[in-house]
């Protein structure tokens, strides 16, 4: 089986940001830059998609996600956050660490899979410290990587 996203070693970063709107547009320059991809038009889905309600689930956790056409399979961009900024979440807890998700535009379940997968994986508290604790943007990767493509075993 393979996995059901792919996340490029330059789409894990480690950012200082001041509000939830400056993580989004980090978000969208990290997916136009990395995987090629309209910025403007990435910005406008994602920003689109959290007007609907905040997509921080909690636990220092937000998982920023959209459909988006042009797209073959679904990708990833993993932020780490210097200092935790308050995203609106569900417990009212600030965010450290954005899993940011895009889809195919008609990519319906697998979208919905993709995102119950990271939703899993963020769960975990263990796996929470590990990404809070990792040293730096390589150390961070190696540590999803493993799980990403363990769990696609």
């Amino acid at each position: 089986m393979t996995a059901l996203f792919s996340i490029d070693p330059q789409a894990v970063r480690v950012v200082r940001a001041e509000s939830k709107a400056q993580i989004l547009d980090m978000l969208a320059a990290c997916f136009a830059s990395v995987y090629r991809l309209d910025r403007a038009q990435v910005q406008e889905r994602i920003e689109e998609r959290e007007s609907l309600g905040s997509t921080g689930f909690g636990r220092g956790v937000a998982i920023p996600h959209a459909r988006l056409d042009g797209l073959s399979r679904p990708v990833a961009v993993f932020l780490r956050l210097e200092e935790p900024v308050d995203f609106a979440s569900a417990d009212g807890m600030p965010v450290d660490c954005v899993f940011g998700l895009l889809s195919p535009e008609q990519a319906g379940a697998v979208h919905l899979q993709a995102l119950a997968a990271i939703s899993r994986l963020m769960r975990d508290d263990r796996m929470h410290q590990r990404l809070t604790s990792a040293p730096d943007a390589d150390a961070l990767y190696a540590v999803l990587v493993n799980v990403i493509d363990r769990d696609a075993a």
